[in-house]
């Protein structure tokens, strides 16, 4: 059974199809919503090699032309490079304004091609077919596309809003282990923001979930992509309350950024470590109770998720280093950067005024640095 989330934005409104057998089904989802029946599709050599057959079936059946192009997978393809070969090659096959552009696969090729959609002839079609967890619940919904340059993660790009989502909850059996627990990460997130009942149930259910049970995993997405789009069309442009979705990533985009976005760290692992610097900092201060960050702690251990820094490849981390690619955030007004605090689980609020000193040494001690002082 597909069952949908509407996506209240005006004229651009939109559905999200969640459930089984989706895959098979887009053509059918796909033709009414298309003004031309031409599309062309962008996926990665991962994608490609498990679903591509079936998604390209899927199209043709439903008389839907179908063109596209393969990139290599990995958090390095959200580049300008590949932003530029990803257009070129769109305009070679000779797109038009009424070609829809389908990002077919996660996070990094739905920032990729929504980005690249905006742009093309000032804007054509964008539809998400998300393949991954995180990318199910979090990164195709909402708009937000773009990519990372040297001085930061997601620092160029665009709000530019999909016409529909399609999420196949079977894809995601595929999946390598290590991929579904960084989105589950992000699954976590929700409950830590503003729904404590979720968080609970995750705690219950969180392993049956990550081992693959179909039914949980339909839940987790469901109640996620509600929660973003609630947040979405309350703050579409993250003017206030759809910050709160950030709890966490200003850590993890930073640890992403120190490695250079290599493989030593996956984007849900970072956001993971990065949620519990966010909970570390705020009992620091004195807002938090400490047996919430010990709960979510448990709870991440006990799924075999990351909770600390792994070994950097090129050397020690620095909290100095991290320091100053908080000062490159997308968050940052009037010299602050903005973090996500909370008050416990399922209270978090926004913060500018985070005393240096302290954001340090919670960073210091995340680093080893603190132990190794005389």
């Amino acid at each position: 059974m597909i069952s949908a989330i509407r996506v209240l934005l005006g004229d651009r409104s939109y559905d999200i199809h969640v459930g089984s057998s989706v895959l098979a089904q887009a053509g059918k989802l796909l033709r009414p919503i298309l003004s031309s029946a031409r599309v062309f599709v962008v996926t990665d050599e991962n994608v490609e090699r498990l679903h591509l057959a079936t998604l390209v079936q899927s199209l043709d059946a439903a008389g839907i032309e179908n063109h596209g192009v393969v990139l290599p997978a990995g958090e390095q393809t959200k580049s300008f490079v590949h932003l530029e070969s990803l257009l070129n090659a769109m305009l070679e096959s000779g797109s038009e304004r009424q070609t829809a552009v389908i990002a077919f696969g996660g996070g990094v090729i739905g920032d990729l091609a929504g980005l690249a959609a905006s742009l093309l002839m000032r804007g054509v079609p964008f539809i998400q077919i998300p393949t991954t967890l995180l990318a199910q619940v979090d990164s195709s919904v909402g708009g937000k596309t773009g990519i990372n340059t040297d001085y930061g993660k997601n620092l160029v790009g665009s709000f530019y809003q999909p016409r529909i989502v399609l999420a196949d909850i079977d894809v995601l059996q595929t999946l390598p282990e290590r991929d579904l627990r960084s989105g589950y990460a992000e699954v976590v997130k929700y409950g830590l923001i503003d729904d404590p009942g979720f968080f609970l149930w995750l705690e219950s259910h969180g392993k049956a979930l990550l081992a693959g049970d179909p039914r949980k995993l339909k839940h987790a997405v469901l109640t996620s992509c509600a929660a973003k789009t609630r947040v979405v069309v309350a703050d579409e442009r993250e003017r206030g309350q759809r910050a709160l979705l950030n709890l966490g990533h200003t850590f993890g985009h930073a640890l992403e950024a120190e490695t250079g976005f290599d493989d030593s760290l996956t984007h849900g692992e970072a956001v993971a470590i990065g949620m519990i610097l966010a909970f570390t900092l705020s009992v620091d201060l004195g807002l938090c109770p400490p047996e919430d960050l010990h709960r979510l702690r448990r709870h991440f251990e006990a799924c075999a998720m990351r909770t600390s820094l792994p070994p950097k490849a090129d050397g020690s981390w620095r909290a100095e280093a991290l320091m100053a690619h908080f000062a490159r955030d997308k968050k940052v007004k009037d010299g602050q950067t903005t973090f996500v605090l909370v008050r416990g689980i399922g209270k978090a609020f926004l913060s500018n005024d985070v005393p240096a000193d302290r954001l340090l040494a919670v960073l210091q001690d995340a680093t080893g640095e603190a132990g190794s002082q005389p």
